[in-house]
């Protein structure tokens, strides 16, 4: 077997040790951190090299606030009816109510506090940058596939960047851009991709949990011991809900006669 070397293994403990919270402490970030992170993110693999990605770094307590109180407003907002038309034990936990709907979001647009991060990293997209590739990547629009990928490789940097800088992240998805745009003076042409608050963690480290190697590789040919029928598929999002139900259900306060 060949050797395993040192760089591998500080990678592989990297990204094992890893975890993403929705909980930091105020502690301010070392100066230089955040550009240190934004000079690996900028490193990232993108179509063409076209490099479509844009950064605002925003430190403005009110900035952030406001920020989260946009995402409470609307992305919760969106999020809760969309997983209302779920069956109901396969919505996320955070949204498995029967009644009192409004009470519930209502503690939902309550919860989001990554705006107590020291720092958030707002990460943007410049779709004219990816003409210089290939037309079948649709590289004009708000589903580009290659603008959208090369955000994601950048972002996944932050992440790890972050990490190896003793620091921790979250990652923040929108769903609906224009409120923060409006919020941060972004044109209307460029994506909003994602939100990342960095800072130091204030909750203890957890276990990172993944499924096996072996059930996800297969070799040469597609392994069909390994091909998940639909009910199997079922039973296993039963499994993930069920394993943070409780987690939820006691943080809203929630009894187990409502549940």
């Amino acid at each position: 077997m060949a050797e395993v070397t040192k760089e591998y293994e500080m990678l592989h403990d990297l990204v094992t040790t890893r975890m993403s919270v929705r909980k930091f402490k105020p502690d301010p970030i070392p100066d230089g951190h955040v550009e240190k992170i934004l000079e690996v993110a900028r490193w990232a693999m993108s179509g063409a090299n076209s490099q479509p990605w844009e950064f605002i770094v925003v430190r403005d307590p009110e900035i952030k606030r406001r920020l989260r109180d946009a995402y409470s407003e609307y992305n919760t907002d969106y999020i809760f009816w969309m997983e209302q038309q779920r069956e109901y034990k396969l919505r996320h936990p955070s949204y498995q109510v029967r009644e009192k709907l409004h009470e519930s979001l209502a503690f939902n647009k309550k919860k989001a506090n990554w705006h107590l991060a020291p720092a958030i990293i707002v990460v943007l997209g410049d779709g004219r940058r990816q003409w210089g590739t290939v037309m079948g990547a649709h590289t004009f629009g708000r589903d580009q596939s290659h603008l959208t990928d090369g955000l994601a490789n950048a972002s996944f940097l932050i992440h790890l960047a972050v990490a190896s800088l003793g620091l921790t992240s979250e990652w923040v998805t929108i769903h609906i851009q224009e409120p923060f745009k409006r919020i941060l003076g972004v044109p209307d042409l460029l994506t909003l991709y994602l939100i990342v608050p960095i800072g130091l963690p204030d909750v203890g480290p957890r276990e990172g949990v993944r499924r096996p190697l072996e059930d996800l590789v297969h070799y040469d040919r597609y392994d069909m011991s390994k091909y998940m029928s639909n009910e199997q598929i079922i039973r296993y999002l039963y499994g993930l809900r069920e394993a943070t139900v409780p987690v939820h259900s006691s943080s809203r306060g929630v009894s187990a006669e409502e549940k």
